[in-house]
């Protein structure tokens, strides 16, 4: 059995390194996304300008305006001071062609209280990369690969990192078993009292927590490996089962939840959503739902603002979360209170209130949180941070571990077909003719 999991656990990390090592080290630094960009785009993310704000569902209409191929599909009615408003946009279709226009940008920022245009981007762009888009490609990269739409479809690169995640999920338990000691002869059990079995069978495994630091390369890279995977061996399955479920979630992950537990849909998980290139137009526009969503939360005795407008386009429905501008990620980074509308007829779908629900609900909810550390705070971030750099440093020992066994095993067989055909020589020789 040990061989056999020597085996699994060597071609699937063989399978699953580059993605790791490109996921850990883009995870690493995309904890920081939002400090990032603001730092390296402060001509689009900061404002000088002193006075009231205007109207934001103005604005919106104006960047519909200033750019008739797109629509607004997101936007903030809170932005903190000196901060920019940022508009999320989709491409409309061409009525001539039936296809989706290309404006080459899905974001435009607009000065709160000038009302002047800063500037558009494509964020998530492969190419060009430039400050502007760095960090929105190391996201995108980190959870889809840039992998093109494929036949109408572009969830591949989703799909794909999810089937990973899942190879790395059984790899987490099959190495965590490598480490264990090889087992002994039996002993009589009835004749060694079990505390110090236990404590026999912990004494064996202990060199395997630690690293021998001045013991040559090959051994500390073997210790790296293997006591930096036990040490962390839970955070890495709680990553790579977050990693899953968000990749496959409505694939694979809410529909298993739905079948072992209680799990409350939303409503965009009970509307089959339409194709990408076929979105619905609203009746209802972003002032309608506004002044719908106020009644609402004014029922509910909700006292948070409209923080947001999305009109899930894919769907038919607006979604309104109700924040301050300072509360960035909302509870432990699960978001805010919602409220589901439909975009025909405006009538109320469901709503949505964090860390509520059942087991299963609450379970699901943390899924984001734990997968980018926010659940804890700072030190969640931080801990993720260094944790992506873990997984990066993993794959590639691993890497080197194989490639310097493959080498010796190469090596060896070599040899042998040389004494092999050496031997023949000497028999030849040694025959008479």
């Amino acid at each position: 059995m040990r061989h056999f999991f020597t085996l699994a656990h060597r071609y699937m990390g063989l399978t699953t390194a580059l993605f790791l090592i490109i996921t850990g080290l883009t995870g690493a630094v995309i904890s920081w996304d939002h400090e990032l960009d603001e730092w390296l785009n402060p001509h689009l993310t900061k404002v000088s300008s002193q006075g009231v704000n205007k109207n934001f569902i103005a604005l919106a209409e104006k960047v519909e305006q200033t750019f008739p191929e797109i629509e607004v599909i997101y936007f903030e009615l809170v932005v903190e001071k000196g901060h920019s408003l940022s508009f999320w946009v989709e491409p409309r279709v061409n009525p001539d062609t039936e296809q989706l226009f290309k404006p080459g940008f899905n974001q435009v920022f607009i000065d709160p209280v000038s009302g002047e245009i800063l500037g558009t981007r494509e964020w998530g762009a492969i190419w060009p990369i430039s400050k502007e888009t760095f960090v929105s490609f190391l996201y995108k990269l980190h959870f889809s690969l840039h992998i093109p739409e494929i036949n109408g479809n572009d969830h591949w690169g989703i799909w794909l990192l999810g089937v990973i995640a899942l190879i790395w999920i059984l790899d987490c338990f099959i190495s965590f078993c490598l480490t264990l000691p090889r087992r002994q002869r039996r002993v009589n059990k009835k004749a060694v009292p079990p505390v110090k079995r236990a404590t026999h069978y912990l004494q064996r495994w202990k060199p395997a927590w630690l690293i021998r630091w001045f013991g040559g390369p090959t051994k500390l890279n073997f210790d790296l490996h293997r006591a930096f995977g036990l040490w962390t061996w839970a955070i890495l399955l709680t990553i790579a089962f977050t990693a899953f479920s968000l990749n496959l979630y409505r694939e694979i992950f809410y529909p298993v939840m739905s079948l072992v537990s209680d799990v409350t849909p939303t409503p965009l998980d009970e509307r089959q959503p339409n194709d990408h290139h076929d979105p619905i137009t609203p009746a209802l526009s972003f002032a309608d739902v506004l002044g719908l969503a106020e009644i609402e939360a004014q029922n509910k005795n909700w006292q948070k603002p409209v923080g947001s407008l999305w009109y899930a386009r894919e769907w038919g429905i607006y979604r309104v979360e109700f924040f301050s501008a300072e509360e960035g990620h909302g509870s432990g980074g699960v978001g805010h209170n919602a409220i589901f509308f439909d975009g025909h007829d405006g009538r109320v779908l469901g709503d949505w209130v964090p860390w509520r629900g059942t087991a299963a609900d609450l379970f699901v909810q943390a899924q984001f949180p734990l997968h980018s550390g926010r659940i804890l705070g700072l030190p969640g971030r931080i801990l993720i941070s260094i944790m992506g750099v873990v997984i990066a440093m993993l794959s590639i020992t691993g890497v080197i571990i194989w490639w310097k066994k493959y080498r010796a095993r190469t090596r060896v067989e070599t040899r042998k077909i040389i004494t092999a055909n050496e031997d023949d020589d000497d028999n030849l020789q040694a025959s008479p003719v």
